[in-house]
């Protein structure tokens, strides 16, 4: 049996990848941030036996101890943890350095102490910054246009370097804007999706100009997996998106839709980014992660963008699910 180790998993995204795992009988261990509460993120919500088939592990992937104690006895890592927050990388962009560069760096060099098979490093579509042709590919230049999106620049090219000058078994996957249940509410989906749920009528947001390639959550988990999977993806960098771009503004309308709710938007300029930071448009190329992991997205286009989002909608307007978002203030 495979031994897989997921940093992050208590995250959004982490914690969908690390059921899903469990559930096509993988053997998890799930890396997740130590924290006196006791907490497992939304680790805890997951269903009982999967929980039960979970080890789990708290530490910090700023310690590279910690790193190492964690990725003994795995055969495979799939890298996600970070600080991914744009607004918050503006007021504390040290800790991303931290985080995403040195967090990285810890899991590279345990992975070639150990001898790991694969590690699975997560990029961003912020790294391409505004989009100078489209769609994407894996060739289009590469822009920092905020602390975060500089960082994983950083945290990838220590990746391939460490490829290249090592050859370690690493591979970078990029995911464009992956949305759905569990979502932090600092992404736009839930943001819109929670202040209409709590009832407001007038929605605050930022820029509704810019152009997203958002992809489901389901899509981007199958996508890790793929990657995980593949024996050509090591020492390759594969995007990972729907092929469909819309605009910030549309999507509010396909989600006042999905709620059967008319609202006004109030542009706020605590939730605008800086001229210059804002990514105007995204939209990702996915013909090498089809070519090579065998990939496609299964909510691709503007009906899978609806179908996602009456799935991400349904989830949240569980009360039980709502209770755990403040809906009334701006998450940074």
């Amino acid at each position: 049996m495979v031994k897989v180790l997921v940093t992050g998993a208590d995250g959004f995204i982490g914690s969908h990848l690390t059921e899903e795992l469990v559930r096509q009988g993988y053997e998890v261990k799930a890396f997740i941030y130590y924290n006196s509460f006791n907490s497992w993120g939304w680790l805890d919500t997951t269903p009982e036996d999967i929980k039960q088939s979970i080890e789990v592990f708290s530490g910090d992937i700023r310690d590279p101890h910690g790193v190492k104690e964690a990725m003994k006895d795995c055969d495979v890592v799939l890298h996600l943890a970070a600080l991914i927050a744009i607004p918050y990388s503006y007021h504390s962009p040290d800790t991303y350095v931290d985080t995403n560069i040195k967090g990285t760096l810890n899991v590279l060099q345990a992975a070639n102490e150990l001898g790991i098979r694969k590690v699975v490093h997560t990029s961003t579509s912020e790294v391409y910054g505004t989009a100078q042709y489209v769609p994407i590919d894996e060739n289009h230049p590469i822009q920092g246009q905020s602390p975060y999106s500089a960082t994983k620049i950083a945290a990838d090219e220590l990746a391939m370097s460490f490829y290249r000058s090592f050859e370690t078994p690493v591979g970078i996957i990029r995911p464009f804007n992956t949305y759905g249940p569990r979502q932090s509410a600092r992404a736009v989906i839930p943001t819109i999706i929670t202040q209409i749920a709590s009832g407001k009528e007038k929605i605050e947001l930022g820029s509704l100009s810019p152009t997203r390639d958002f992809n489901y959550i389901k899509d981007t988990v199958n996508g890790f997996i793929s990657f995980m999977e593949s024996n050509k993806s090591i020492g390759e960098t594969i995007n990972i998106g729907s092929n469909y771009e819309v605009s910030i503004g549309e999507t509010v309308q396909l989600i006042s839709n999905v709620l059967n709710k008319k609202v006004e938007i109030v542009t706020s300029e605590q939730r605008t980014r800086p001229e210059k930071s804002e990514v105007e448009r995204l939209w990702a190329d996915n013909k090498k992660a089809k070519n090579v992991l065998g990939w496609k997205p299964s909510f691709g286009g503007k009906e899978g963008f609806k179908r996602g989002l009456k799935e991400t909608a349904e989830w949240f307007l569980d009360e039980n699910n709502l209770s755990n978002y403040k809906a009334d203030v701006y998450n940074i």
